[in-house]
């Protein structure tokens, strides 16, 4: 275990530069010394920043009449399931929403430390901790920004009385610096959007100035809070949606709760910073740098909010930094499928930035925003509004226009290496689109690639929205490592694995240490055009004796309903190689030899497929299988479920050099 350790560490520092060695050995040191400031919680409360008389930005007065009455009626009822106390966190069932235990994991049944200093606390060891994202996740207050949105849109006191007993409790046993939820900035910076936004929904009910304004707890800790954010900051290659959040957590905290004497600067530095780290982590085309679609909404949640709240303080940000979330929101209105489901590229754990709505709203909610800041082009899908959309708009300077927005669907980002081929919703019956992304993008954003998968040239196949050739998703992050693995592997994608091995080399489940680069060889998307195509290959078996290169083209004939994909593997020797695709939960497959029949449940009724794979591979079903792994499907993070995979074996020796698959659904 201790070799294991060691390497990860000589690993993790190959992927930094000096700078980023220098600035991470000055931060490990003042988290040393600040240990000065620590705050026990059994020991006396420090005196109270200095503070200075600010009005905080209020919602307008007809801003609740203008909330959609379907999103209203859905957020109370979500509130109300939480007022009788159940709650899903992270894919598990929680009964304890009424009086949480703020330090306990449900998965392992393991407390994560209370009393001890933050920055000793090994928050990644599961023996320690427990899952620390089950920990983490109840403390971002995400359960009491609905229920603070239920009081403000019924005025029914019982949801500010949980709210206000809730807070109380996390605050008088989570003093400054001590135990594991002083560990991450990224969880810091989601607390202090949550807490400036309850304040603000909670603004009508008598009991919010003794909760906020004139309680000694909640002035400290939102003072403690960003007195963090301002010291400790992801830097260099850990500097991704990370560092965003710090950033917009402290710039909604310092305009909407602008009630100290550092307000005004840490405003500005706050803003500095998210300017400058949005640019550098989205393509030009909008797409977010990680290439993990659900982080793609959380950075741009998370700079909209923080946009928004400048707005509301009237110190607007940079129109470029608005122009760079206008990007954003075209480009994942352009790569939804019918359903308005995103691609499922890369890592994902359900992280959200502000919650004002029921469970279901998810990147319809996000574009629900998009189309409220921004206005929705002719080519977008039809989103309704939502609770947290209709109150962000009335804040904001808008509706914002800017030139040079796609007039049409973009299907192709040259970029972010991603292509969608598809046929047309708007000329089909409702679930009938076939969707299909391509990937040949890098591998990841930085050094390290966090959260990235080695899915170099994978494909996605969504008919109606529902998945038919899956990405898995992601499941989980801590301490299960053989599903981490497997999860982020070559094998778990629909692509091709070469002499057993995934193409890029994983140092840690946050480290890669060799990523496969991936080249777009052509592409061709029209909108009227009856073939669409792409092509591409990656270097990621260059390390083999002898290399190999692995090529694919993919063809959608979108009259005949007919998906093509042709792999083909260079190599002046033998290897072995394994083809995986992976079927969807919903669909049922009977295969015989190298012909899969495909059909899953669809409206308006059953649709079929017929998959006919390469023969030259030898073909077998794999269903939720654990020695090995193999075979599962990740519905949201936290969850897994069975699913099949169909797995072709043989070797790149002439006769298998060149494998072609036909995919065909029938109308």
């Amino acid at each position: 275990m201790r070799g294991q350790q060691l390497a990860w560490y000589v690993d993790r520092a190959r992927g930094m530069s000096a700078t980023e060695l220098a600035a991470r050995s000055r931060d490990q040191l003042d988290r040393w010394l600040w240990v000065r400031h620590r705050v026990r919680p059994e020991g006396p409360p420090p005196p109270l920043p200095p503070l200075v008389s600010r009005a905080a930005p209020a919602l307008p007065p007809d801003a609740r009449a203008s909330i959609p009455a379907a999103a209203a009626s859905e957020l109370v009822a979500t509130a109300d399931h939480l007022l009788a106390g159940h709650v899903i966190s992270l894919g598990v069932a929680r009964a304890d929403i009424r009086d949480p235990d703020w330090f306990h994991d449900p998965v392992t049944g393991r407390r994560a430390p209370k009393d001890r200093y933050a920055f000793r606390i090994r928050y990644r060891s599961e023996r320690e901790t427990g899952n620390v994202k089950q920990v983490w996740e109840l403390s971002r207050h995400h359960h009491l920004t609905v229920l603070a949105a239920a009081y403000y849109v019924t005025q029914d006191e019982r949801y500010a009385d949980i709210v206000r007993s809730q807070l109380e409790s996390w605050w008088r046993e989570n003093p400054f610096l001590s135990g594991v939820h002083w560990t991450s900035g990224i969880e810091i910076g989601l607390r202090l959007i949550a807490w400036t936004w309850i304040r603000r929904l909670l603004a009508g009910w008598p009991g919010v100035k003794s909760l906020f304004d004139e309680n000694p707890r909640a002035l400290r800790q939102i003072h403690w809070h960003q007195r963090y954010l301002a010291r400790f900051r992801s830097v260099g290659s850990s500097a991704n949606n990370h560092v965003i959040a710090e950033a917009a957590g402290q710039l909604v905290a310092a305009c909407g709760l602008p009630w100290f004497e550092e307000s005004d600067r840490w405003r500005v530095d706050a803003a500095a910073l998210l300017d400058a780290e949005l640019r550098r982590n989205t393509f030009a085309t909008g797409i977010n740098r990680e290439l993990a679609s659900e982080y793609h909404a959380f950075v741009a949640m998370l700079g909209l909010v923080a946009a928004v709240e400048c707005d509301a303080a009237r110190a607007p940000l940079h129109e470029d930094t608005w122009h760079v979330l206008c990007a954003m929101v075209d480009a994942a209105a352009a790569t939804v499928d019918e359903r308005l489901r995103p691609p499922r590229q890369g890592d994902g754990d359900d992280a959200r930035v502000l919650v004002t709505d029921g469970e279901t709203a998810g990147w319809s909610s996000f574009l629900a925003v998009g189309g409220a800041l921004f206005a929705p082009l002719p080519w977008w899908p039809d989103v309704p509004g939502t609770v947290v959309s209709t109150l962000l708009a009335t804040l904001a300077n808008g509706p914002r226009t800017f030139e040079g927005r796609p007039a049409t669907r973009p299907s192709h980002f040259t970029d972010a290496g991603m292509t969608v081929l598809r046929t047309s919703a708007r000329e089909e019956a409702p679930g009938s689109e076939i969707w299909c992304r391509c990937d040949a993008g890098p591998h990841g954003y930085l050094s390290i690639a966090a959260h990235a998968h080695a899915d170099a040239l994978s494909v996605e196949l969504r008919c109606g929205g529902i998945d038919v050739l899956a990405d898995p998703g992601t499941y989980c992050y801590h301490g299960e490592a053989k599903w981490r693995s497997y999860f982020r592997s070559t094998l778990a994608h629909n692509t091709v694995e070469i002499a057993g091995r995934d193409q890029s080399r994983s140092g840690g489940p946050f480290l890669w240490v060799r990523s496969a680069e991936s080249t777009i060889d052509r592409v061709v998307t029209t909108d009227d055009g009856e073939v669409v195509s792409w092509s591409a290959h990656h270097d990621g078996y260059q390390e083999l004796d002898p290399p190999a290169t692995h090529r694919r083209t993919v063809e959608l004939d979108r009259r005949r309903r007919r998906l093509e994909i042709l792999d083909q593997i260079e190599s002046h020797g033998a290897h072995a190689i394994r083809m995986t695709f992976h079927l969807g939960p919903a669909v049922e497959v009977d295969l015989e030899g190298s012909v899969a029949q495909l059909q899953w449940a669809s409206s308006p009724g059953l649709r079929r497929a017929t998959f006919h794979l390469p023969d030259a591979l030898r073909w077998s079903a794999h269903h939720g299988e654990l020695d090995p792994i193999l075979g599962w499907y990740s519905p949201r993070f936290g969850l897994r479920e069975p699913t099949t995979t169909l797995v072709g074996i043989g070797s790149c020796s002439d006769a298998t050099r060149q494998l072609r698959g036909v995919l065909e659904v029938a109308s």
